[in-house]
Formats: C-alpha cells, structure tokens, sequence
C-alpha cells in the first residue's frame, strides 16, 4: 500500500487521516502530501490501520498517539487526564504576566492533571517554586513524568484542591477546573466522551468546583496575589461575581482565540 491509498481508504477526515499516518510512519506531514506514491512497510499500515479504526469511534487522537502539543511542550497524555488545549494557554500567558522573571515566586496550580500549566509556567519561569496539584493518582503519575521527561522541577501534591496545602501562601494561583454541567449534551459527543469525567464535570450548574476555589483562595494568596481561572464560554459574568464576593480587585476576564471570554482572574485584597 502507498501513502495516497492510505489515505484515501482511512474513512477519515484529510487532516485527521495525515496526522496519524505520519505518525505511524515517522514521515513528516508535508513528505505525505508530496509523495503520495510512497510505499508504507507492513508494521506501519498495521499500526495506522488500528489507529484509524479506533479513531472512527470517537476515540481522541491525543490518547491514540499518547502525547499533544501545549505551549511549546510535548506532553504525553493518558485518558487519565484531560487533554491540554489551547484555550488553556491563555491561563499561562496571564500567569507569566505575574511571575517574576527573575526573583522568587511562588505558584500554585489546582487540579494539574497532565501538568500542563504548572509545566509551561516553569519552564518559562525557572527562578518561580511551582506546585500543583491533582486529587488523581494516576493524574499526578502522567504529570510527574512529563516533568521528568522535561527536566522541570515541580512540587507535586494529591488533594482535593487546597487541602493539599493548608498552610501555604502564594503569590500566583491558576487552574483550569471542572465546568461543564453534569447533564450537558457536549459530555455525550466527541472527545469528551473519553476523557475524566471528574476533570470536566463541575455539578449540576458547572460552576461548584468554581465557587470552592474562588471561596478559598484568599486564604491561600500573598496579599495582591493573583487567582487566574479557565471557565465555559458563558460563563464570565458568574466567576466574576464569586470573585467580586470574595473580595478579589481588579477582576478582569480575557478572550479566547474564539473571541469568547473564557479566562478571568482578578488580585486579592491587601498591599500589593
């Protein structure tokens, strides 16, 4: 069989079909499109021919191929853990606006998951002491090994959100948790059929595991500390009223590549 036959017999939409025969391969995308008469060795058809198969059931391809790409990292992915997307990166471009580049900082990232937020921020902030955590064993198994893998020094915790840290303060917080409502239709179709459900469901309106951090973090945040948090599209108005009755300054939300508002944050009360 050559590439263009692949392809063509997949069942699966162009892109999609591309980037799992590459790699199946090892072939760089752009090799594809321009040899489609390549031959493909019998190990490679094999395991694209799985993939596909697997993929036209829904199943992700971030799970198929094991790994996705966030904020400049690869980062390996089970279904274990929820899969990083871009809209999440704009939680980290917040972040770093806060982090010092150069003096002592520390961060605090709440239900990690992969470890993808607490990982970019590190990287890009090595002086920063980042901890994260993730109520999740198996979360923390896939995070710690892509710290490993990237030479990235983290404190990782399990708990249930702060519990995991009681007594500690930090001048940045962030997470990315639970918000969709437990009986909406999205949770039935595509890739979030797959993944966790404790990572994506947020109760019956979407918004507890919103309500609990917001409620908490003052306690927990350097006085002008920052709480940056990840919520649904239609979601903005309500974080900024929990922000607001806790006490939080500043509150701001910010737009996803979408133009939807799908990050908000705000600055603890107290000298900055």
């Amino acid at each position: 069989m050559n590439v263009g036959d692949a392809l063509g017999g997949a069942g699966l939409e162009r892109r999609e079909a591309r980037r799992l025969l590459a790699a199946a391969t090892g072939i760089p995308e752009a090799q594809l499109v321009a040899h489609p008469e390549r031959a493909i060795d019998d190990a490679s058809r094999a395991r694209f021919d799985a993939w596909a198969a697997r993929r036209k059931q829904g199943e992700p391809i971030a799970y198929l191929l094991g790994w996705r790409e966030f904020y400049g990292l690869t980062l390996a992915v089970t279904p274990a853990v929820l899969i990083p997307r871009h809209e999440s990166e704009l939680v980290v471009e917040r972040a770093l606006e806060r982090v010092s580049a150069n003096g002592p900082c520390r961060v605090l990232d709440l239900g990690t998951g992969s470890g993808a937020l607490a990982l970019a921020i590190k990287r890009e902030r090595p002086s920063a002491r980042v901890l994260a955590v993730d109520a999740s064993p198996s979360a923390l198994e896939v995070a710690r090994g892509n710290a490993h893998r990237l030479e990235l020094d983290i404190d990782w915790r399990e708990g249930h959100w702060f519990s995991a840290v009681p007594a500690e303060r930090f001048e940045v917080i962030v997470s990315n948790p639970p918000y969709v409502a437990s009986g909406d239709p999205h949770l039935v179709q595509g890739d979030l059929r797959f993944e966790p459900a404790a990572a994506l469901i947020g109760g019956a309106d979407g918004l507890a595991a919103i309500r609990d951090i917001v409620r908490d973090a003052p306690a927990h945040l350097t006085p002008g500390g920052w709480l940056f948090l990840e919520h649904g599209y239609d979601q903005a108005d309500a974080v900024r009223g929990f922000l607001r009755a806790a006490g939080f300054e500043e509150i701001t939300a910010w737009r996803d590549l979408a133009g939807h508002l799908r990050v908000s944050g705000g600055r603890s009360g107290g000298a900055r």
